[in-house]
């Protein structure tokens, strides 16, 4: 009885341990956005790492996020995390982006990972302005 509830406790401790670095690395990325730094957010990412949006993105590669979606950061003043929830090798992320002109972003993102890294996301919008430099007084 003592081994089984060991290997429990022993089993348990891993999951907590992954599921915090996986945490870890969706901070990490969205803390990239807020300093501005394109390093930061890049390693958090597998090579093979895709991105999904409602903004016509359909599974884009590292260099065209690079491309499209990184230069939005210069609109990012701050991020806050409402919850992250972490679920084997997925997770998701509720935040809310305040852009440096205070208004609120509200977003929810899927996150897959593979051997440490962030392989995908998956974006939502949600309430707000849509995402950072998308309307017109940007």
């Amino acid at each position: 009885m003592k081994l089984i509830f060991l290997s429990i406790m022993v089993c348990g401790s891993v999951l907590i341990a992954k599921a915090q670095d996986e945490e870890k690395l969706i901070r990490s990325y969205l803390m990239g956005f807020e300093k501005k730094d394109w390093n930061t957010v890049a390693s958090q990412f597998s090579d093979d790492f895709t991105f999904t949006s409602p903004a016509g993105d359909d599974h884009i590669s590292l260099a065209a996020y690079k491309e499209k979606c990184f230069p939005t950061s210069k609109f990012f003043k701050k991020v806050e995390f409402a919850k992250i929830m972490v679920r084997a090798n997925c997770a998701f992320a509720i935040y809310n982006i305040t852009t440096t002109d205070n208004k609120i972003v509200h977003n929810t993102e899927y996150y897959t990972f593979a051997n440490g890294k962030i392989t995908s996301i998956e974006c939502f919008f949600g309430a707000g302005i849509g995402y950072p430099g998308h309307n017109k007084e940007n």
